[in-house]
């Protein structure tokens, strides 16, 4: 496939000033592309676009993936001030341990409405403009859609969700020339990581930064994440050696759970997220 070439595309990224965010902008602005950036505090994304090169090149909005409204009028916004959209990447979400038994509920419901309806609602409100630029859809999702980890039903059912949303879009949208395409890091670092890994249950649950679960630098992922959106890949996993475990995960998951769920640790785990909650 020929490079989708990025200069002077239009990008809109939702959760813009969060670790990923802020570095994926930075990333597409060196490739030449314009910024829409997208968050809840209006401050936070006017103090990003005018570090990014001001007005001409990005922009911020405040926006709420939560509401459909919101995110339609600054779809709205975007289109009146840099005239179209080419590219949308769904980047808000959130995460924090916590076991099904003792969460809050609204904690389970909040993370599906964030991380999985929040790509939904994005999506829907972009598309009446990306179908005028026959342009591309990313939903950052996570390893987490393959690998099915305790203290996580609410997180991974989330990310589970966008791989499925991206695949049924994408067969929605494919005779109209729009690619859609689903993201998927392992651990790398930002500040969530940071907060689930400063949780002792958390900490406990993932063995810390060490064997499997250990980091990739952020460097590399927002690398295979630019380089997803330049050839619209329908998938991107990184890093790339974890492919396997995407493509078949049924296949490899009582392995992944043997190697990286010790049952002593577990037990220790579930008692550690007990206490926190």
């Amino acid at each position: 496939m020929r490079k989708y070439q990025l200069k002077d595309k239009v990008v809109v990224i939702t959760g813009s000033t969060g670790g990923l965010g802020q570095a994926t902008a930075r990333a597409l602005r060196g490739k030449g592309a314009k910024l829409a950036l997208l968050d809840l505090d209006l401050n936070s994304v006017e103090r990003q676009a005018n570090e990014l090169g001001g007005s001409q090149v990005a922009a911020g909005w405040v926006a709420d993936v939560c509401s459909l409204d919101s995110l339609e009028k600054a779809m709205t916004n975007v289109v009146q001030h840099f005239g179209k959209i080419d590219v949308v990447i769904a980047n808000a979400g959130v995460g924090t341990p916590a076991s099904l038994e003792h969460m809050p509920p609204e904690t389970f419901e909040r993370t599906i409405d964030i991380n999985l309806n929040g790509v939904f609602r994005t999506f829907r409100s972009a598309l009446p403009h990306v179908k005028k630029t026959q342009g591309y859809l990313l939903a950052i999702s996570s390893l987490a859609a393959f690998v099915h980890s305790p203290l996580n039903t609410h997180y991974t059912s989330s990310k589970a969700g966008v791989w499925a949303l991206c695949d049924s879009l994408r067969l929605e949208l494919r005779h109209l020339n729009i690619g859609v395409g689903s993201f998927h890091p392992t651990f790398f670092q930002t500040p969530m990581m940071d907060a689930v890994q400063s949780n002792p249950a958390g900490k406990a649950v993932w063995n810390g930064n060490t064997g499997i679960w250990k980091y990739v630098p952020i460097e590399t992922v927002v690398a295979e994440l630019v380089e997803g959106i330049e050839r619209r890949k329908d998938i991107v996993i990184v890093p790339k050696s974890n492919r396997l475990v995407a493509s078949t995960p049924g296949l490899v998951r009582s392995l992944i759970e043997f190697i990286g769920f010790d049952q002593k640790r577990l037990k220790k785990t579930m008692q550690l997220a007990e206490k926190a909650d």
